[in-house]
């Protein structure tokens, strides 16, 4: 099963500016887990680099991934291009 989602970071603004990228990692686990029924998700290096992208302190206000489950139920995250 592939979807696309949108997921919004914007909530990420609210934490202090030291730990605003590592809190957006786990939104984006928190996010597939909750929509993708799983609690095997693996998060592709371009997502990662994509949200350290322009370092700690400014987050991008959302980013646009895909979301592949398997069938043993473990969820692959990669970037949209």
């Amino acid at each position: 099963m592939e979807r696309v989602y949108v997921i919004p970071l914007r909530d990420v603004k609210r934490v202090p500016r030291t730990i605003r990228s590592p809190k957006a990692i786990r939104i984006v686990r928190e996010f597939m887990q909750r929509h993708m029924k799983s609690d095997d998700i693996v998060i592709d290096s371009a997502v990662n680099e994509k949200i350290w992208e322009r370092g700690i302190q400014k987050v991008p206000p959302k980013i646009k991934v895909k979301a592949t489950k398997e069938e043993d139920g473990s969820v692959l995250v990669t970037l949209v291009e």
